[in-house]
């Protein structure tokens, strides 16, 4: 196989040319077993194109031989020519030996397209053919897991678990984990993390490791991996949220911040990142920290309501009503009529005596919470306020009908009764 090793050689030398003209030489005129080792090299090598060509050189030869057409498929596929590649599988004989392997292919690209019924037809048909083929069972544990077919997908991974940890260098351990968190099993994925861990240590699965434990309940476990991808990779934007939040749960608040504000460092257009520090500050008593959070958050995403929310929750109970207009004003520009900030701005407008502009935003909130005490308890003070009595009188009504027991409530109405009676 002197020719096929100089060709090889000569590509890996960067003589491209000298290559492609012996390359020819075999192509035309060389032996069967010559093009096949060489297309083996080739495809190897990423020369799709001229491991095509000689594939089907040698299917001229050898129409019917599965293995060949298995290969020439397996590069239709790597050049992205996912019909071709059906067109040849579905070329090989049901008793050719590489049949099952043409299943598991065709089960592999029909997949890709979404046809997963067919794809487990496929499948279901090899494991008829090779009943303790592991890699079958595999292929349907992947199946059964990206259609979220999450009890079919653990049942047939415990069989894999069986015989094989490791299939095509995917560690079934991590697979088993990450549908038993996907179904809600989070608990009992933590072991399979584990196991898989122990194999080998890869970000990725340290990472869904913690994350699941944070949503088992297993704040520390949570933080003390998160913590360990950290050392491992500052760069891993995703976990910092998640370690604050483990933090929090854990009541260490101070904690939580500091993990903010170092994911801050390493990611500074992450809106929720400074929402969530926003919150973490107000705990910690720095509303002037919280003030900055929330307002960064709002200037990575104008339309973020949640944080316009909170910022304004605070601005009121500094008294800051032109703030809070400023908000409100700012999100209406925007197109967002969202009924907190409508209420927000009726008491803002209210204490800086703008009391037409507080009596529109009010009546515009009320459509939202009419049946909101709170809301109702607001409004109806303000009618009275404004000297209309009769309006007022309606919003009592309604609030003694939600908080029937309320003596304030009551006392209130009686007045505005005796006030029409007078």
């Amino acid at each position: 196989m002197d020719k096929v090793n100089k060709i090889i050689t000569l590509l890996e030398n960067g003589q491209h040319e000298e290559a492609l003209e012996s390359y020819q030489q075999i192509l035309l005129g060389g032996s069967h077993e010559e093009r096949f080792l060489l297309a083996e090299e080739l495809f190897l090598y990423g020369f799709l194109e001229e491991a095509k060509a000689l594939y089907e050189r040698l299917l001229e030869a050898y129409p019917e031989e599965g293995e060949l057409l298995v290969l020439l498929a397996e590069t239709h596929i790597d050049l992205g020519n996912e019909g071709e590649a059906i067109l040849v599988l579905e070329r090989i004989s049901e008793q050719d030996p590489s049949y099952p392997q043409s299943l598991l292919l065709l089960a592999d690209l029909y997949q890709m397209d979404g046809l997963f019924e067919v794809s487990e037809q496929k499948l279901l048909k090899a494991k008829n053919i090779l009943p303790d083929e592991v890699i079958v069972d595999f292929a349907l544990g992947e199946l059964y897991a990206e259609q979220g077919k999450f009890l079919e997908a653990i049942r047939v991974y415990e069989k894999v678990l069986e015989k094989e940890e490791i299939i095509a260098g995917i560690n079934v351990n991590q697979r088993m984990a990450d549908v038993l968190s996907a179904g809600g099993a989070f608990e009992e994925g933590l072991p399979y993390y584990e196991k898989a861990l122990e194999d080998k240590l890869e970000i990725n699965t340290l990472f869904s490791y913690a994350f699941t434990a944070l949503q088992a309940g297993f704040n520390q476990t949570a933080i003390e991996k998160f913590t360990e991808l950290k050392e491992l990779d500052p760069e891993y934007h995703s976990l910092y949220l998640y370690l604050a939040q483990a933090h929090e749960r854990e009541e260490e608040a101070a904690k939580g911040l500091e993990a903010v504000r170092e994911g801050i460092k390493q990611d500074e257009f992450n809106k929720e990142l400074f929402f969530y520090g926003g919150k973490l500050a107000l705990k910690n008593g720095d509303e002037k920290e919280a003030e900055d959070m929330f307002r960064q958050a709002l200037a990575l995403d104008p339309e973020y309501i949640q944080a316009a929310n909170i910022l304004n929750k605070l601005l009121l109970q500094q008294e800051r009503y032109d703030d809070v207009i400023e908000i409100a004003n700012m999100m209406n520009d925007l197109n967002e009529e969202e009924p907190q900030l409508l209420w927000d701005a009726a008491i803002a407008y209210q204490n800086t005596e703008e009391y037409s502009k507080a009596l529109n935003k009010y009546q515009l909130a009320y459509t939202f919470f009419k049946q909101q005490p709170d809301f109702l308890s607001d409004y109806g003070y303000f009618l009275i306020e404004e000297g209309k009595r009769e309006e007022a009188a309606e919003i009592f009504n309604t609030l003694i009908k939600l908080e029937p027991g309320n003596e304030e409530y009551q006392d209130v109405l009686q007045r505005l009764t005796d006030d029409f009676l007078a």
